[in-house]
């Protein structure tokens, strides 16, 4: 546990340096760029497996339930967040049931993060 906290506190710092907040205190603008910047820094994310079932989905929300706003490299993780559609449905945001489409916005509570609506994560809905 006190290697968790540790390395959430280096994490906040090194977003204070780079962006002046931490992704908690970001404003919707900012997050969006620090979530494309950790993709442009070759971030690979838990795309697979899909959760298929309400306990597989379950599982991911509990892991992420873990997370506090400001890990969020690690919730991008977790959620197998992409910047584009996925699979041979090309599945996207803007079809989803959690996006909020005029905020921009996913608003799973585990997730509240800001979407465009060509990205995908593997908690889709529909």
């Amino acid at each position: 546990m006190a290697d968790q906290q540790t390395a959430s506190a280096e994490a906040q710092v090194n977003y204070k340096e780079k962006y002046g907040v931490t992704p908690s205190q970001a404003d919707h603008a900012t997050l969006l760029r620090m979530i494309e910047d950790h993709f442009q820094e070759g971030l690979k994310t838990l795309v697979e497996p899909f959760p298929e079932t309400d306990r597989e989905f379950a599982k991911i929300l509990d892991n992420l339930r873990t997370m506090s706003a400001d890990d969020l490299r690690k919730k991008l993780i977790e959620s197998g967040w992409l910047l584009e559609p996925y699979g041979e449905d090309e599945m996207r945001c803007q079809e989803c049931m959690y996006y909020l489409v005029h905020r921009r916005w996913c608003d799973l509570p585990e997730l509240n993060l800001p979407a465009e609506p060509d990205w995908w994560c593997r908690l889709w809905r529909i």
